[in-house]
């Protein structure tokens, strides 16, 4: 499952928890300051899987983290569940 990381350079201390904790290091410094001087996280989104760690552990609370494709996957966990019940009421 793909994901994707939103970062806002601008609110950004370049703290570097999110590249730290991203086990695919798709998060990296900028090479460029933000308005306030602090060279911001990036987001490469390479290999990126959309685990939120960034997210969580960012002190200003600057990460959005999504996934693609995760309503397809709810939708078949729902046929899936549906399916397993009906086979529980036939043999009980």
């Amino acid at each position: 499952m793909a994901g994707k990381v939103v970062i806002d350079a601008e609110r950004c201390k370049g703290c570097g928890l999110c590249v730290a904790v991203c086990p695919k290091h798709s998060i990296e410094i900028s090479t460029e300051s933000n308005k306030n001087g602090y060279y911001p996280a990036r987001a490469t989104n390479v290999d990126c899987t959309g685990c939120s760690r960034c997210a969580v552990i960012c002190p200003e609370g600057v990460i959005e983290v999504s996934r693609e494709e995760a309503s397809r996957i709810r939708a078949v966990a729902a046929t899936i569940r549906t399916e397993a019940a009906g086979l529980v009421e036939k043999k009980g």
